[in-house]
């Protein structure tokens, strides 16, 4: 077996990074973790993870301008989670590959991880 994938999670309530850290780690991914978009931008060059799971609603740095910084230098795989449909729409849209709305289950984003690295190409393409 290859080495384990790395997913960076960007969130600003701990609560949440402990839970989506646990229900990933447990399938067996490597986690790294930022509080802030500043953070997670830093760390997004310096780890360069195979995808980012962005939390939507952070402050000062909102999640959708994190995926838009990012996508001026990275086309790292990312999975949006928010609480908004229309967040979530308007994500898709800077180039976030899936988004998930909140409350979700760790198994349900683990199939959207698997779903992505395992179907990503250059087209950015998911399963339906």
């Amino acid at each position: 077996m290859g080495a384990k994938k790395r997913v960076m999670v960007v969130d600003d309530e701990p609560g949440v990074v402990r839970f989506v850290r646990i229900g990933l780690t447990s399938a067996g991914y490597e986690v790294a973790t930022a509080a802030s978009g500043e953070e997670a931008l830093h760390l997004i060059k310096s780890r360069e993870p195979d995808i980012v799971v962005l939390d939507i609603l952070m402050v000062p740095m909102s999640g959708l301008e994190v995926l838009e910084k990012l996508r001026s230098f990275s086309q790292v795989p990312v999975i949006v989670v928010t609480a908004l449909d229309s967040a979530g729409r308007q994500a898709l849209k800077l180039g976030a590959n899936d988004s998930i709305a909140k409350p979700f289950r760790p198994e349900e984003l683990v199939k959207r991880i698997e779903g992505i690295l395992g179907g990503w190409g250059r087209g950015g393409s998911k399963e339906p």
